[in-house]
């Protein structure tokens, strides 16, 4: 049977065990047994006194015991937010210090370490694909009693705005660049988009570096992505090799460009100078050619002629104007011919001092033209 049941009266287990209910303890009472245990109450009147002198030890030990309370110590990392009965009253400086116990209160906060808060999952992309994608936002605090109290949470809130805004900008990015080339682009953008979003709620905080951490497709397509970047690489691997060609080739190209150009105006003014010459020498012939036509002409015709068979290695010789034997020396002439000299002319009249008549009925005149005894007989 319980004890407040009926018929257990008188078996409270907490109290009137003796069957006296005296209720709460009087106050008075309390007071008057301290005062005893301090001495006070015994004699009749000089009890009073001494019992207010020993209340007065009590609250000058609990004013002591108070005070030393207050101090406190801020890291050198730290600055303290100082609030009095919950109001802010400004902000407290590292080492040493004083605050009032029960009155002000003192919220300690780094604001020299960097903080991270990581971002994470599975995203949607600008051309429909899913991409599992991470990000780390650090940051520092730099405005102590904003981080405090701008919002519950100053933590949840960035963790919040970093992972809408790199849903943001995943979603309007391609998967290509998400993976490969665009990675330094989205992380900016990111950095951007999360400054923008946070910058409403002054958390008091400084985002000092966001890091784009390696995307990677999901596992069931996994391979043919491995293919797809590896081909990527492939192809910016070429673009460095053949930039890096262009740039060894090209000054090898400027260089015989300009060497053409100098040759071809070398060119230019070879042919302009031998030309004025040629026109000089005219000028200089035409006086001649009229005061001897014949033997102006004739001179320009063997002068010709020997321009022309110079550099042939045909040997003409004539033979009926002596019959002297004649001697060739056909293998000298060949040498001379094949290492560029120009071939001796073979004077007839020189060479033939002996009699030809074998060597007349053997050889063949190459060329029809008639002698120039025959021409100058003629004329």
């Amino acid at each position: 049977m319980a004890w407040n049941e009926p018929g257990n009266k008188g078996k409270d287990p907490w109290g009137n065990k003796n069957g006296n209910d005296k209720g709460p303890p009087d106050l008075d009472e309390v007071f008057r047994n301290i005062s005893k245990r301090f001495g006070g109450g015994k004699g009749n009147g000089s009890g009073s006194s001494f019992s207010s002198f020993s209340l007065i030890i009590v609250l000058g030990i609990a004013i002591v015991v108070w005070g030393l309370s207050g101090f406190y110590t801020v890291k050198e990392a730290e600055k303290g937010v100082a609030l009095r009965f919950g109001q802010y009253v400004g902000e407290v400086e590292p080492g040493l210090q004083w605050k009032a116990t029960f009155i002000d209160e003192v919220f300690p906060v780094n604001v020299n370490t960097v903080r991270s808060i990581p971002a994470s999952g599975s995203m949607l992309t600008a051309d429909e694909n899913v991409v599992l994608v991470e990000l780390d936002v650090q940051y520092r605090v730099v405005d102590a009693y904003r981080f405090l109290f701008s919002a519950v949470d100053a933590n949840a809130s960035l963790r919040e705005a970093t992972d809408s805004a790199l849903r943001y900008v995943v979603g309007h990015n391609k998967m290509d660049d998400i993976l490969t080339t665009g990675r330094d682009q989205i992380r900016r953008d990111t950095w951007a988009e999360v400054e923008r979003i946070i910058e409403p709620y002054k958390l008091g905080i400084a985002i000092e570096d966001v890091n784009f951490l390696p995307a990677r497709p999901p596992e069931e397509v996994k391979d043919a992505f491995d293919d797809a970047i590896s081909a990527q690489e492939d192809e910016q691997r070429f673009i460095r090799e053949a930039e890096a060609y262009a740039r060894a080739i090209e000054p090898k190209a400027r260089g015989q460009v300009q060497r053409m150009e100098q040759q071809a105006n070398a060119y230019k003014e070879r042919e302009i100078l031998e030309a004025r010459g040629k026109v000089a020498r005219f000028e200089l012939l035409l006086p001649q050619y009229k005061a001897a036509p014949e033997v102006t002409r004739e001179r320009l015709y063997l002068d010709a002629m020997q321009t022309v068979m110079s550099g042939t290695s045909k040997v003409l010789v004539d033979s009926k104007s002596s019959n002297n034997m004649m001697y060739l020396p056909l293998d000298k002439l060949m040498q001379k011919n094949q290492s560029g000299a120009k071939p001796q002319k073979v004077n007839s009249a020189a060479s033939l001092n002996s009699s030809s008549s074998t060597m007349g009925q053997n050889s063949m005149p190459i060329d029809s033209r008639p002698s120039r005894g025959e021409r100058q007989g003629r004329n």
